[in-house]
């Protein structure tokens, strides 16, 4: 259906990513959710004026604020596509954020306003007459709503868009609200009972649980959320087809928006290899990661001795007592300095966030279990969070 939608309105559509292309189809995706929200609030206006009711009333100027969202989506897209420049080297991509973030504002507002009028008539009631046109109507808007949700979903998915992902969940809500009143309409017109303001308050919750999930996942991305598995997968995938690699650590993965990735790993190689050939292996890396995948990597080449059978098996060792200590746990940069006295073996172990332990708890236990190994050896370690 995406599909289709983009190649009758976007021109010279080809199913590519590029940043131009991205922004005719965003800003197609916007200009159709307005079109479609000023046309169901002016239906739910007209029901809202006949019926007297507050709820499909307030749900008419909820589509309205829906409407000035996609304005939001369509300017963003506009600004996001804008190219680099001295001021923001790295583009304009992660305005897409400000702008969920501004949505899930007008999301909360018309919560508020729809919560206050709500409480305000459980106290003055006034009469609302549910026809059965009103009730159409609805039922037209719920179907409306829901297929706006559905289209928004697809495109902020091929597009990824943060900003019509939060227009999308907002579409939702507005479908579940109002099918809140329907329910509200259905009742009143069996029973003769006026659910009318109660059914408000059941709307305006929906729209602020709404505008608190887009909310949060606006301030995820803009304060730095957790890269994408498929991402961390696919730059995992790429570096293991060189024989050069032999592991890779300390990965960091920066978003500014679609299209935008920015990463930075270390590789270990031997240190032994020939530096050059080695070299060449991870220039060859770096450049795949871009075409391939879009990310703009820096690789670390991290040098370990691979032949030395003491360091080898030395290193084994602590892994299986880091693994007895938490099978998730991982080492790297593993080195020893001997002395006369002692030996410090000297690594860095990878510890998932979810660990709760501190990092001096952590290198307590690890100094245990590493003189359990030998009485000379010592630990000295760097926690990783991975």
């Amino acid at each position: 259906m995406t599909e289709f939608i983009f190649k009758l309105f976007v021109k010279g559509y080809d199913g590519s990513e590029s940043t131009e292309l991205r922004r005719k189809c965003g800003s197609a995706v916007a200009i159709i959710g307005m079109v479609m929200n000023i046309l169901l609030a002016a239906i739910k206006l007209f029901a809202g004026i006949v019926s007297g009711a507050i709820s499909i009333t307030a749900d008419a100027l909820n589509n309205l604020s829906d409407a000035g969202s996609q304005v939001v989506s369509l300017i963003s897209f506009r600004i996001s596509s804008k190219p680099a420049d001295r001021d923001h080297p790295f583009g304009h991509a992660r305005i897409e954020y400000v702008a969920s973030m501004i949505v899930s504002f007008l999301v909360l507002t018309v919560g508020f306003e729809l919560l206050s009028e709500s409480v305000t008539k459980i106290f003055s009631p006034v009469h609302v007459d549910y026809s059965v046109l009103v009730l159409i109507i609805l039922g037209i808007s719920i179907l409306g709503k829901l297929w706006l949700y559905f289209f928004g979903r697809s495109a902020a998915k091929k597009l990824k868009s943060e900003c019509l992902r939060a227009t999308a969940a907002d579409s939702l809500s507005d479908a579940a609200a109002t099918l809140a009143v329907l329910v509200a309409g259905i009742i009143s017109k069996l029973t003769g009972f006026n659910t009318d303001a109660y059914m408000g308050i059941a709307v305006a919750v929906l729209i602020f649980i709404a505008g608190i999930k887009i909310l949060n996942d606006t301030k995820n991305s803009i304060l730095g959320s957790a890269p994408e598995p498929e991402v961390v997968e696919g730059i995992a995938a790429l570096a293991r087809e060189y024989p050069e690699i032999l592991g890779i650590h300390d990965m960091v993965v920066h978003n500014y928006g679609p299209g935008n990735t920015i990463a930075s790993f270390h590789a270990e190689v031997d240190g032994s290899a020939n530096v050059f050939s080695t070299h060449d292996a991870i220039d060859n890396l770096e450049k795949r990661l871009y075409s391939e995948l879009g990310v703009r990597a820096t690789v670390h080449m991290d040098p370990i001795v691979t032949d030395d059978e003491r360091v080898n098996e030395l290193r084994a060792r602590v892994l299986a007592a880091m693994k007895e200590l938490d099978e998730r746990f991982g080492i790297h940069d593993f080195r020893f300095v001997e002395g006369d006295t002692h030996t410090n073996l000297i690594f860095d172990i990878t510890v998932p966030f979810e660990v709760k332990d501190s990092d001096r708890e952590i290198k307590e236990k690890v100094s245990l279990k590493v003189s359990e190994i030998g009485v000379n050896y010592f630990a000295v370690i760097t926690v990783d969070r991975e």
